[in-house]
């Protein structure tokens, strides 16, 4: 399967893809942050928390490496990873994340390359950045999202499904509305209805 790409201009339209997508994820799922530092791999999990209905505030797990978000009513819980300051897959095993695996919805920033092999499928998410920014520590610039699903849970209605979620926050230029423009333009997230 390719990439699908998503441009957002600024980080509430990474915020509104990932909120959008959590509206086709379901327990068990595993989705993988890829990009450099500043690219918004917290940025998407906080929208990504927002979609879900967990409880919050959805902030980087650097330190303690692992938190989980219980879910605030029916859906799956949120388990969020930092695995930066991880070594190799021997790090990732002591975390046992294979005990949440089945009850929750996973993400790993920087889980590239770290654990892929905890499942036989998942959703590799790539952020990236513009080469020229004027401020690097401004969160207000464009992205680009590469969605790429893996392995048989992403069968061809899960692709479908999950074109569909995308499609509801992007406009005709490929790019994410914002919030408040899903809203006025009457197309809003679906997020409690597809849970």
């Amino acid at each position: 399967m390719s990439a699908l790409p998503v441009r957002t201009r600024d980080a509430e339209g990474t915020r509104t893809v990932a909120q959008a997508l959590a509206a086709v994820l379901k327990p068990g799922d595993l989705l993988v942050l890829d990009g450099p530092l500043g690219a918004g791999k917290t940025t998407f999990t906080q929208g990504l928390g927002a979609g879900l209905g967990v409880r919050g505030p959805v902030a980087s797990p650097t330190f303690v490496i692992e938190r989980v978000h219980p879910n605030l009513g029916a859906g799956p819980d949120l388990v969020h990873v930092d695995a930066y300051r991880l070594g190799g897959g021997g790090d990732i095993d002591d975390l046992d994340l294979e005990a949440d695996l089945d009850r929750a919805v996973t993400v790993v920033e920087w889980g590239r390359d770290r654990v892929e092999h905890l499942v036989d499928s998942y959703l590799m998410v790539e952020l990236e950045r513009p080469d020229h920014v004027d401020d690097p520590h401004d969160p207000d610039e464009p992205r680009t999202l590469r969605l790429t699903p893996h392995g048989p849970r992403w069968d061809e209605p899960a692709i479908i499904r999950l074109e569909a979620a995308l499609a509801t926050v992007t406009g005709p230029d490929g790019i994410a509305l914002a919030a408040e423009s899903t809203e006025s333009t009457g197309v809003a997230d679906s997020t409690e209805e597809n849970r």
